[in-house]
C-alpha cells in the first residue's frame, strides 16, 4: 500500500463541482486557541488526518502560538467532532457556527503550518499577548457602546467593513491585520484614557488588538467576546438589539452572511446598493468587488469588458495573453476596484 498523501491532489474545479452536487448536510465553524505548539510540522499532520478521515473540509492555519480554523464539518458525525478536538488539545474552545449557512463553504481541506496563525508584523516577545483586552458579552458590548464616551473600532479590513459593521464605529482604511495595528493605534493617540472598544469576525483578530493597545498604554480596552458570528447569535437567543448593520464577511466560498436587512454597500460598477461580494470570473484577474445581479447579467460576472471580452477567448488563446496581459486583480489588491459608472472616466 502507498504512502497516504496529506494534503489535497484532486483539482479545484472537481472539487467544486463535487461540492456543488453533494446532499450532504454540513455545519460551518470557526475556531481559534492560542497555546504553545512544539513542532507544528508533526500537528498539522496528525490534524489533516484526523479532519480527512472526518470528512472536514476548510482552512486551518497551524503555528507555535496556536491554531486558527475556519471549516465545515458533516452534520451527522457533528457530535464526534468534540472528541477529535480534544485529541487535538482543542477541548473545551468556543465554536463560532455560522449564522447564514448553505452546507457550500469549503470544497477541500487545507491545513498549512505558518510563521503565526494571524499575521501581526510584530517581533515575537514584542507584545504580551496574555495581557488582552475584558471580555464583553452582545449585552455589555451593547451598553458600553451606548455611552458617548466610549470608542469602537472595527479591526477588519475595508471590504469586510465596506459591506457590514457596527453603529458608529471607527472603520480603518488598511488592507491587511499588520497594517491596522500601528494605523488604529494613531488614530487614537488623543484617547488613552477612554474606553476602546475593539471587534473583529470571531475574536481571533482582537486578542492580538486588545493586547497591542495595552502595550500602548491603553487602559480600558475591551473586545466583544466571541465577535460578529456570536453577537449576532446572542442578540436572537437573548432578544437585544442588533447594532450591526448589514452583513458579515466571511473567508469562504460563500463570502458573506447577513446579519441584518440593511444593505450599506453599492455596486462597484453600477453604484446602486448591493453587498454581494464575488471574485472576477475571469480567473487571471479574480479581483474581489461588489457587484449587484444586474451587472452580473451584464458582464458575465466579470469586473470589466476587458475581462468580459477576455474569458470569450479561446482557452489557448487566454494562456498566451496572460502572460503580458495586466487586469483590475493582476497586482492582489481586495477591494481596490474602481466604479465602472458612465462618465465618470473610469471605465475601462
Amino acid at each position: 500500500m502507498g504512502k497516504r498523501k496529506l494534503y489535497n491532489i484532486i483539482n479545484s474545479e472537481e472539487l467544486k463541482s463535487r461540492l456543488a452536487q453533494s446532499t450532504m448536510d454540513r455545519i460551518t465553524l470557526s475556531f481559534y486557541k492560542y497555546f504553545h505548539i512544539p513542532v507544528p510540522d508533526e500537528y498539522r499532520t496528525e490534524m489533516y488526518r484526523l479532519f480527512d478521515d472526518a470528512g472536514i473540509l476548510g482552512r486551518i492555519y497551524v503555528s507555535r502560538e496556536g491554531v486558527n480554523a475556519q471549516i465545515s464539518v458533516p452534520k451527522a458525525t457533528f457530535s464526534e467532532f468534540a472528541d477529535t478536538l480534544s485529541s487535538l488539545s482543542l477541548e473545551d474552545i468556543r465554536l463560532n457556527i455560522a449564522i447564514d449557512d448553505d452546507g457550500k463553504s469549503f470544497y477541500k481541506l487545507i491545513v498549512r503550518v505558518r510563521d503565526k496563525i494571524v499575521a501581526d508584523g510584530l517581533d515575537d516577545g514584542e507584545i504580551d499577548f496574555n495581557n488582552r483586552g475584558e471580555h464583553l458579552s452582545a449585552e455589555e458590548f451593547n451598553q458600553i457602546t451606548d455611552e458617548p464616551s466610549t470608542i469602537l473600532v472595527d479591526m477588519r479590513n475595508h471590504y469586510e467593513s465596506e459591506v457590514g459593521h457596527f453603529e458608529g464605529a471607527i472603520l480603518p482604511d488598511v488592507d491587511t491585520f499588520r497594517e491596522s495595528l500601528p494605523v488604529v493605534a494613531d488614530m487614537l493617540q488623543d484617547k488613552m484614557d477612554a474606553p476602546v472598544v475593539m471587534y473583529c469576525t470571531g475574536g481571533i483578530r482582537c486578542e492580538k488588538a486588545s493586547a497591542y493597545l495595552k502595550a500602548k498604554g491603553f487602559e480600558k480596552v475591551y473586545q466583544l467576546d466571541g465577535g460578529i458570528i456570536e453577537y449576532a447569535r446572542r442578540v436572537e437567543a437573548e432578544n437585544l438589539r442588533n447594532k450591526f448593520l448589514g452583513k458579515n464577511f466571511v473567508f469562504d466560498e460563500r463570502l458573506g452572511e447577513r446579519i441584518s436587512p440593511e444593505v450599506i454597500a453599492n455596486c462597484h460598477q453600477c453604484g446602486n446598493p448591493s453587498d454581494n461580494h464575488v471574485n472576477c470570473a475571469n480567473d487571471a484577474c479574480h479581483i474581489l468587488f461588489i457587484q449587484c445581479e444586474s451587472c452580473g447579467t451584464e458582464y458575465h460576472g466579470c469586473c470589466s469588458p476587458k475581462c468580459r471580452e477576455f474569458i470569450a477567448l479561446p482557452i489557448e488563446q487566454q494562456k498566451e495573453l496572460r502572460k503580458t496581459e495586466v487586469f483590475n486583480g493582476t497586482k492582489f489588491g481586495k477591494g481596490r476596484y474602481k466604479a465602472l459608472r458612465p462618465g465618470t472616466g473610469l471605465e475601462l
